[in-house]
């Protein structure tokens, strides 16, 4: 017989009807795919604990349902988490994706497990195969930066099935609600004849039958609306224990009842304690509703042992329900700490999809980092279910901002990399067309006008560079070498003209050796004669280039030293001089010498800035930095000895003051 409670699971289920997350596709690796949300009981769970039993007639002999016993406390409207069967292993989406046409277009409902479940294998399934494509086209050689996603079919035939099932599973939804409310009224005809039933003794005696058919038809009907359970409940109840109170039963078959059934609900208790056991916490919650189910189902003990064996019964329920409460509470927590975390990582991609990228190495560097916090996220559990999408979207918004800003930034640079490609492919067609030429001088004029414009050029990707250049040199090489070749006859000469330049720069270093007055007029003298030899073999020239003006850097900076010290003493002798002229000119000389020195200052940065253009790449690039620093250098020294004459002329004024 029932007892004095629905089933805690069959009060007002309200089953939600889930919502199937679309993944996003990007053209950068992605962050990991919206969670699955977690496993939801679809029934609402009642008040923890019902009214108590009410008292049980003396002379009852029939099983009787509880109407002493309280219902066992549950876990405060606690999700539960659903036992999760042995699932079937896919291999690849198209696995998958037959799975869910399946379910799409069969007569079944199918189970909210399920579809989370499909759902979560096709994404990772989708996301490992977008991840190996990707390496396998950087491995190829591909630039990451360019990598575009193609379109998937099968992920579009996926969500098309899933709208699907997401139709069929609301249409059971609203079944279910219509369901309910049929049982609702069935119910609440049932209360109106027993009601009716309960009015006097001899109307109990005759419908004894009739009553038991109803508590029959009563226990057969199922669900009703949740807000409606427990007070329908209450009123069954209320007109059972009238019409049990005005039965006259045999008494003897009722002692027999309470004894038999005092030993079915003892050893429900024992199974009850032996639930704190059970290390599987959702597995015991689910085993004490079953045992409730059964205690419900038991007639009364006698009056005495009422009390007694409903509390040891509780006692054993409350210790489950618990330990139940505390999972879901440490669950909670632990979500609340993945948000905290995840909220985080949000934060650290929008401000790095914020930053100013300045170049490719800003944008690579950034790429970088972004994809380091989507592996940490991957490794984050599920936030609370009310904002684990939220989250996500979140998430997954601040990286396409910055992969869309990189996407728009390297599209352009393509852009820029073609028209430079095209000018220097078009400079390899005019170099083949002159490879040929025996018209050496102006045909090398030509060469070396195309290699200064190569320069000009901004950069391409470095493979395509390195191959664009390789070609263009060896079109240049192929005339220069036949030039070099129809030329031999001046090899005899360069070689003389080696010796000559290698005995002057042996001059060179004896005279750095040398002090006296008479070594810069030497020097001098030495560069002129260096100046007018001619050309030298081609392979010495960059060994005797380097040779030539290290030895030439030593003795000017020696020189310069020493004749900026000369000409400062000079400049302090003949200060009384000057002073002499009048009263300002002093003044006079010190204004000049200010503009002087900004002068020299403003040529200084002049050829600094220009410094910045040259490329150093090139040998000849190189040797022109090389006189240009010297002339930045010997600028430099010029400024100085300015600044100490202004000095001298400020400490002749203090003297006279």
């Amino acid at each position: 017989m029932m007892d004095s409670q629905e089933k805690t699971l069959e009060l007002g289920q309200t089953e939600e009807v889930n919502k199937v997350e679309e993944q996003p596709a990007a053209a950068e690796p992605q962050p990991e795919t919206a969670e699955a949300p977690q496993v939801e009981t679809t029934e609402e769970q009642p008040e923890t604990a019902a009214a108590a039993e009410a008292q049980q007639p003396e002379d009852a002999t029939e099983q009787q349902p509880e109407t002493e016993e309280q219902q066992p406390e549950a876990a405060e409207q606690q999700p539960e988490a659903e036992e999760q069967p042995e699932r079937k292993q896919y291999a690849t989406k198209q696995e998958v994706l037959e799975r869910v046409k399946e379910l799409a277009h069969s007569d079944e409902v199918p189970r909210k497990d399920e579809v989370d479940y499909l759902k979560t294998t096709f994404y990772k399934l989708h996301i490992a195969e977008r991840e190996a494509q990707q390496k396998a086209y950087i491995d190829g050689g591909g630039d990451p930066a360019t990598y575009q996603v193609t379109p998937d079919e099968t992920e579009e035939a996926f969500k098309a099935e899933m709208v699907l099932i997401r139709e069929k599973r609301a249409q059971q939804f609203k079944e279910q609600e219509a369901e309910k409310a049929a049982n609702l009224k069935r119910k609440q005809d049932i209360i109106e004849k027993l009601k009716t039933m309960a009015t006097s003794p001899e109307e109990a005696n005759k419908a004894y039958q009739e009553f038991k058919a109803l508590q029959a038809e009563w226990r057969e009907i199922k669900n009703v609306p949740a807000e409606k359970a427990n007070e329908l409940w209450r009123t069954y109840q209320l007109y059972v224990e009238q019409f049990y109170d005005l039965l006259k039963l045999n008494s003897e078959a009722r002692e027999y009842d309470f004894k038999k059934n005092l030993e079915l609900k003892t050893r429900l208790c024992e199974a009850a304690e032996r639930l704190a056991d059970e290390a599987d916490v959702i597995s015991a919650f689910h085993q004490l509703q079953k045992l409730h189910q059964e205690y419900r189902e038991i007639g009364p003990v006698a009056k005495e042992l009422r009390d007694e064996i409903w509390a040891r019964f509780k006692a054993a329920s409350t210790v489950i329900n618990k330990r139940h409460q505390q999972h879901f509470e440490q669950l909670r927590a632990k979500e609340e700490e993945n948000l905290a975390r995840k909220t985080a990582l949000c934060e650290k991609v929008e401000a790095i999809a914020q930053e100013e990228n300045k170049g490719s190495g800003d944008w690579e560097r950034h790429t970088k980092e972004i994809i380091d916090i989507q592996t940490e996220w991957k490794t984050i559990g599920f936030a609370p279910q009310k904002m684990n999408v939220k989250i996500f979207e979140r998430f997954r918004a601040a990286c396409d901002e910055f992969f869309g800003r990189k996407a728009e930034y390297f599209k352009t640079l393509k852009s820029t990399f073609k028209e430079n490609a095209d000018r220097k492919r078009a400079l390899i067609e005019k170099a083949k067309a002159l490879q040929d030429s025996t018209e050496w001088k102006a045909t090398s004029d030509k060469l070396i006008a195309l290699q200064k414009e190569w320069k000009t050029i901004g950069m391409v990707p470095k493979k395509l560079g390195d191959q664009l250049w390789e070609e263009f040199l060896g079109a240049c090489n192929k005339f220069f070498e036949a030039r070099n070749a129809a030329g031999a006859g001046q090899r005899s000469e360069e070689h003389q003209n080696l010796e000559k330049k290698r005995d002057i720069i042996a001059q060179l270093k004896a005279a750095a050796e040398e002090a006296g007055e008479n070594v810069q007029e030497t020097v001098q003298k030495l560069v002129e004669q260096y100046g007018q030899i001619g050309h030298v073999p081609f392979k010495e020239k960059d060994k005797l280039y380097e040779e030539y003006h290290a030895v030439l850097d030593k003795l000017y900076k020696d020189l310069n030293i020493s004749v900026a010290r000369r000409r400062l003493n000079n400049f302090k002798q003949n200060l009384k001089q000057v002073a002499e002229r009048g009263e300002n000119a002093l003044d006079n000389e010190r204004a000049r010498l200010m503009r002087q020195y900004e002068q020299l200052k403003q040529e200084v940065q002049t050829y600094e800035n220009n410094l910045g253009f040259l490329n150093a790449s090139s040998k000849k690039g190189n040797s022109l930095i090389d006189e240009m620093n010297r002339k930045v250098q010997k600028l430099k020294d010029d400024v100085e000895l300015v600044k100490q004459k202004i000095k001298a002329i400020d400490a002749e004024n203090q003297t006279k003051e």
